[in-house]
């Protein structure tokens, strides 16, 4: 009977909760202590990230497909030793490699550093495998530099030593610099959030409430996914994960009401875009920037507010009049929401809150503001539980539990994690290689002689450059590359700091929607059964408008550069600028449409007067006409196509 009790709890899924609960206690410990600093913790917790890691692919695939599932369970076990032996050798000589052996490695150090590089650059290749190829190709590039023919690349090569060492046991680049260290502290601390939110169903139940926000127009429907995927951003930080969390439930739920496929994957596409710029989580590019610039994190939410203001509004009028153009005035029941949920959505929105206070308000640091939200948020969520759940004996809560809530919130935390963990150390990999090859310092040489001829054509550059780095690589990759690369010609020439780096911010999130890879365009055509392709096309042009945003910050600085009042006037002007290149694109003024067009043309021409002319008063005053116009055109189309049809009721949520 006791081997029957073992066997029912020695398993896998236990196993991964066991290494989530140490993941987690250590990083809640941290962020109170601070105890040993980022580069000890992530020498100590990346073995364990990489663990976890494995654990979570290995509960919903085999490794390795065309292998037999013994050999699979021989890999895994060897690869989890390959993480404990580089976490009980780091344990005990961490102080010896980190300083006293720097430079002069033993063989002992340079194994360890080899299986761990290894191991990072296998596990990137079932992760993420754009990413690994590329950093295959980097290291022969390391190696053999003297090699090529063309003088731009060619370097005097380097060996395969220093090519392991730069990227482990050196530390300051590689799997243990600083792209890990910030994924095992803020980010860390941040997915708190995100993981006490899902561990309760606040997430579901908040697209629940948005949905019932939409109201009863049939056109109105695809606002359930906008208004849902920007909660969802909030504490998702991404664009993908956004995808998969609100488009499984608003993508049906707009077919379901006429909504196009296409259309309906597109909207959710770009608005779960928004997911990597709304604050306060705003992606991982964010909190790079803070850690590229020096300053709290809290200075990038605070601009993070404006771009996202911007994005979500242009949205959400891009969404509507193409929704105009697709579907009838018909009229539909809201879904009614459980109490529950809509209280659950209320604790949400108030820990968002409690945490902008705590970073803004208090100055409390980053991790510490993280983690006291994070508690505040998990005990109002417990007291809601315990009270529809025992007191009211609420169905809405019949299926739930504690400790299941609890564990989910932990396994969310590690899964979260520990998948951001491998991507930054295996972009701590490729930028640490890039170093050592010397190719940034003759990018950026290039890049500074363009912009001595004309800055315009340094913008020019730096966003085709961005982007066909965004056409095979994720968003933070984009951002990290973008960074060590445009950011320092900019600056040199007079580019005010933070418009350089949200300028390589916004160009890595439209890298996410570049042909031909878009991880959050192919969820959501995979959700709607719809082309991935016309998907992605769809998305383009709606966030078309929006991307105006992307060199709007440089004629419009304050929006970027100085938070205040003279920043929320800055952002109105920008906001008008794409709401009424949007109209101009999506919408129609009038029923002729030789006329129309050339309205429309006009608007559009005025709006980019509004955004890009360098008179701060001319700008606000086509802002304005801008503004009426926009008026004018929701109005009227408010107006379009008269109700045919009697109500469809929908069941509550």
């Amino acid at each position: 009977m006791l081997s029957d009790r073992l066997k029912n709890h020695v398993n896998i899924n236990n196993l991964t909760f066991l290494f989530a609960l140490v993941l987690f206690v250590w990083v809640i410990w941290y962020c109170f202590t601070g105890s040993g600093g980022a580069q000890e913790l992530v020498s100590r917790l990346l073995p364990i990230a990489l663990i976890l890691q494995i654990l979570f692919t290995y509960q919903k695939e085999p490794l390795y497909k065309r292998l037999p599932a013994i050999a699979n369970h021989v890999l895994v076990v060897v690869y989890i030793g390959i993480c404990v032996y580089a976490f009980v050798y780091f344990y005990l000589y961490y102080e010896d490699i980190a300083i006293w052996r720097q430079g002069s490695y033993t063989k002992q150090d340079f194994i360890v550093g080899l299986l761990m590089f290894l191991l990072v650059m296998e596990l990137s290749r079932l992760a993420h495998p754009t990413l690994f190829w590329v950093n295959f190709g980097l290291v022969l590039y390391t190696l053999f530099g003297y090699l090529s023919p063309v003088d731009f690349f060619w370097h005097p090569g380097t060996s395969f030593y220093r090519v392991v060492t730069s990227s482990t046991v050196e530390m300051s680049n590689g799997i243990y610099g600083i792209y890990g260290q910030i994924a095992l502290t803020l980010i860390a601390a941040f997915l708190l959030l995100a993981a006490v939110a899902n561990g309760f169903g606040a997430q579901s139940a908040m697209i629940r409430v948005m949905q019932r926000l939409a109201g009863n127009s049939r056109r109105m429907v695809p606002q359930a996914a906008v208004l849902g995927s920007m909660a969802i951003g909030m504490v998702s930080g991404s664009g993908s994960a956004n995808a998969v969390v609100v488009g499984s439930i608003t993508i049906p739920l707009m077919k379901r009401y006429g909504v196009p496929g296409v259309f309906a994957a597109a909207t959710e596409t770009a608005a779960s875009m928004g997911g990597l710029i709304m604050p306060p989580m705003m992606g991982v590019g964010a909190f790079l920037m803070s850690e590229f610039l020096g300053v709290p994190y809290w200075d990038v939410v605070i601009r993070g507010f404006a771009l996202a203001f911007t994005y979500y509004a242009s949205l959400a009028l891009a969404v509507y009049l193409i929704s105009v153009r697709l579907l009838p005035r018909e009229p539909i029941v809201a879904p009614r929401v459980p109490v529950y949920h809509q209280i659950k959505t209320s604790i949400f929105f108030l820990a968002v809150v409690f945490l902008m206070v705590m970073m803004g308000w208090v100055g409390m640091g980053e991790l510490l503001a993280a983690l006291y939200t994070a508690a505040f948020m998990f005990a109002l969520l417990l007291v809601n539980f315990l009270y529809f759940k025992y007191a009211l004996k609420d169905p809405a809560v019949a299926e739930e539990t504690f400790l299941r809530n609890v564990r989910l919130s932990i396994e969310t935390h590690a899964d979260m994690t520990s998948y951001l963990t491998l991507l930054l150390a295996t972009l701590g990999i490729m930028i640490g290689l890039f170093t050592v090859t010397g190719f940034i310092n003759r990018m950026g040489g290039m890049l500074l002689q363009l912009g001595a001829w004309h800055i315009m054509a340094l913008i020019f550059m730096s966003f085709v450059f961005g982007w066909l780095v965004g056409m095979g690589l994720p968003p933070t990759a984009t951002y990290i590359i973008g960074a060590v690369v445009i950011v320092g010609p900019l600056t040199k020439l007079g580019v005010n700091p933070w418009v350089a780096h949200f300028f390589v911010f916004l160009i890595s999130v439209w890298g996410e929607l570049s042909p031909p890879t878009s991880l959050t365009a192919a969820i959501s055509a995979r959700i709607a059964e719809a082309s991935f392709m016309k998907t992605m096309w769809e998305a383009l042009r709606i966030c078309l408008p929006i991307t105006l945003m992307t060199f709007a910050i440089f004629s419009r600085s304050e929006m970027v550069v100085t938070p205040g009042w003279i920043q929320v006037a800055t952002t109105l002007v920008v906001t008008i600028g794409t709401c009424g290149t949007a109209l101009g694109m999506f919408g129609r003024l009038v029923e002729n449409p030789a006329a129309d067009y050339l309205l429309r043309a006009v608007l559009i021409l005025v709006s980019f007067v509004a955004l890009f002319y360098p008179d701060d008063i001319v700008s606000a005053a086509t802002a304005a006409v801008v503004l009426a116009a926009t008026i004018f055109g929701v109005l009227r189309h408010l107006q379009v196509a008269p109700p045919k049809h009697g109500l469809k009721s929908e069941p509550a949520i």
